[in-house]
């Protein structure tokens, strides 16, 4: 009961209700967690593309040159790059760049 103490309703009154909302909301909560993940991988390599295709590459053709060159940053710091420090994604997507032209 304690744990639908902030529901609407009868979920937070009567115990079955409440047990079910609970349980309901732990399984929100067990997914949700999983979809964090998901949306914020989504939201890295919409920054990424985007701070790419300033630098003239596409997502696609930056990420492959990073790994031909050797570059092992991930999704989540080649975005915090792109937003706080434009100069050096410039120079991730240079070296990219000149990695596949080699």
């Amino acid at each position: 009961m304690k744990a639908a103490s902030g529901f609407r309703g009868r979920r937070s009154r009567t115990f079955r209700r409440a047990l079910e909302a609970v349980h309901r909301a732990w399984i929100f909560a067990y997914v949700g967690r999983k979809q964090k993940k998901r949306n914020m991988r989504r939201l890295w390599i919409v920054r990424v593309n985007a701070a790419a295709r300033a630098n003239g590459l596409s997502y696609s053709r930056l990420i492959e040159g990073c790994g031909k060159a050797g570059i092992e940053l991930d999704r989540k710091v080649l975005a915090d790059l792109a937003i706080s420090d434009a100069a050096a994604f410039s120079k991730v997507a240079e070296m990219a760049r000149a990695a596949l032209a080699a």
